[in-house]
């Protein structure tokens, strides 16, 4: 699955999804919880890649953060600016950060790291290393299982990870987990874990 072929997929069913999931008050109180705990009430840029419609990077904005939303998807980009006055949002892809070394506070990747191919993720961690400083935060949301596998997400394919698998996974990447939160499928949701990890040093 390229980022090319994920931009595609996204971008056919736009409309819809920002109907479905545009807002924050359809995202789990759980999730924002996390979200909010680990990412804000602190200085320096916080970038939500993969942000979609934007709502998660107003919703860390509403709470003081600096937040910035990437997107590789136009039509996202354009409604997050539309629907959120004053907020930033750039194209551009989380493979290849327009940014400095180590000029971040803190990273939401929320259910964007879900449709790279395992061998791609450590490249995309590497690249969260580079541009976030000692000690910031990275938020992930990913689907769960007992093995990495693939599976057919309603937009594209995505992967399934087993959270200590995906640990390891930051660990390797220079980050340090410091939280999980766990959520069982219920029938119309997938298993689901939030994953809070702090980059080390060096």
């Amino acid at each position: 699955m390229t980022t090319e072929q994920v931009r595609r997929a996204y971008a056919a069913v736009a409309d819809r999804y920002i109907e479905l999931f545009g807002t924050s008050g359809q995202v789990h109180a759980d999730d924002l919880a996390f979200i909010r705990r680990h990412l804000t009430g602190r200085p320096g840029p916080v970038l939500d890649l993969g942000c979609g419609p934007g709502h998660l990077t107003d919703f860390l904005r509403a709470l003081g953060a600096d937040a910035t939303g990437f997107d590789i998807v136009p039509e996202f980009i354009a409604h997050a600016r539309a629907a959120h006055d004053g907020g930033r949002y750039v194209f551009g892809s989380m493979e290849r950060l327009p940014l400095a070394d180590r000029s971040a506070a803190g990273i939401l990747a929320w259910g964007s790291v879900i449709h790279l191919p395992p061998p791609d993720l450590d490249g995309v961690l590497a690249e969260f290393r580079r541009v976030t400083a000692p000690g910031a935060t990275a938020v992930f949301g990913i689907f769960v299982g007992d093995e990495i596998a693939a599976f057919d997400h309603k937009v594209t394919t995505a992967y399934r990870w087993p959270v200590d698998e995906f640990s390891a996974r930051l660990a390797g990447a220079g980050f340090t987990e410091v939280q999980r939160r766990h959520r069982p499928g219920d029938g119309a949701h997938r298993p689901h874990a939030a994953v809070a990890a702090v980059r080390t040093a060096g």
